[in-house]
């Protein structure tokens, strides 16, 4: 069997290793010695001046969104998973869809002003697959009108952009540490922030609004990673490199069998981005294709994933708004599986399925 993605797990007698100093101090939460660690070998590695660890990925949207103080409306994009419409939901907040560009499939720019209104508060756009929105026009768009922006970059571990992190752009940028993405921590996630006010404010909303034991900066919720989630974290860490670079080789099969390609589409990349190679979109030309190549895969136990699907402004909670590239996309989006020491030959197998098709 052929999945999506694969978790990379480190040798099982390295993440003991690492583990065995919680033991030994009796610490397994709360803020122990390894998060201190992860978090700050995550600044050095990431060149980023603040990394908040957390339990997972949504937490830090649903942090972010609060420490912003963000009311009424928040622009977004249709094509994310469903978690970054989701937290504006959750925190009491409504979402406002634009739609997205047709190639680099983040939220289209030149569309953002034409929906903001006196109760607009902020931006939450997506770096989808990786690929990074165009972040110099939605800075522009963002001081034009007092909003905040947050980056919803959950596939954009060791993403850089013009040179710097990505996670330095916006006012937060969060990032996803699932057992499914590029580094992991087994479940779990990050916030980042260029603001050392800011910084403070993160910190207490995700530890109750401690501000010692017995007072409190404010209220809080709790998004504290444990020790044995930072273990994993420091024990996959060194193996970084290596895993992209592994990674990469199936890149480099599927750019060479599908580039030239007048049957399918291929993911634009922004310029001025350094790849992680996280992911592999391709876009077919209608969903009924789309299906015929899953129902292909299916008989040979080969198990890609329309990711994303459906298109986040079709949610039953929501009054629907029309989408059309957003919709047409995800219904013709599928990420071929794509993992670390993944088979070539397996690679080649999916190629021909596809190609059998287009």
């Amino acid at each position: 069997m052929i999945t999506v993605t694969k978790t990379f797990l480190p040798p099982q007698e390295e993440y003991q290793a690492i583990l065995k100093e919680s033991w030994e101090a009796g610490w397994i939460t709360n803020r122990g010695p390894l998060v201190k660690k992860l978090e700050a070998k995550l600044m050095k590695h990431l060149d980023v001046p603040y990394v908040l660890a957390l339990t997972n990925g949504t937490i830090p949207l649903q942090i972010a969104i609060k420490a912003l103080g963000l009311t009424g409306e928040i622009i977004t994009t249709p094509f994310s998973y469903v978690a970054t419409t989701s937290s504006i939901v959750w925190e009491g907040c409504t979402p406002v869809f634009v739609d997205i560009h047709p190639k680099y499939l983040t939220i289209d720019e030149t569309k953002i002003e034409a929906a903001i209104t006196s109760k607009t508060s902020a931006i939450l756009a997506t770096h989808v697959y990786g690929n990074p929105c165009h972040i110099e026009e939605i800075e522009i768009i963002a001081k034009k009108h007092n909003l905040k922006v947050i980056y919803d970059a959950a596939h954009c571990f060791d993403i850089n952009y013009n040179g710097k992190s990505i996670f330095n752009y916006g006012d937060i940028s969060t990032c996803s540490f699932h057992a499914t993405k590029l580094f992991h921590t087994g479940e779990g996630g990050a916030l980042f922030t260029n603001n050392s006010d800011l910084q403070n404010t993160l910190f207490y909303h995700h530890n109750f609004g401690h501000k010692g034991n017995e007072e409190f900066f404010g209220i809080g919720i709790n998004g504290k990673m444990s020790e044995p989630q930072a273990a994993m974290g420091l024990a996959v860490l060194p193996y970084i490199e290596d895993i992209k670079a592994g990674r990469e080789k199936v890149v480099n099969l599927y750019n060479n069998a599908f580039q030239n390609s007048n049957s399918l589409q291929l993911l634009t990349w922004r310029n001025g981005t350094d790849l992680n190679y996280a992911y592999f979109p391709i876009i077919l030309k209608d969903e009924e294709i789309l299906l015929k190549v899953m129902d292909l895969f299916e008989a040979q136990q080969i198990f890609p994933r329309r990711y994303f699907f459906p298109s986040l402004n079709t949610m039953p909670y929501l009054e629907y708004s029309k989408m059309p590239v957003a919709e047409s996309i995800a219904k013709r989006v599928l990420c071929l599986p794509l993992y670390y020491g993944m088979d070539l030959v397996d690679v080649q197998r999916i190629i021909d399925v596809i190609k059998k098709v287009i």
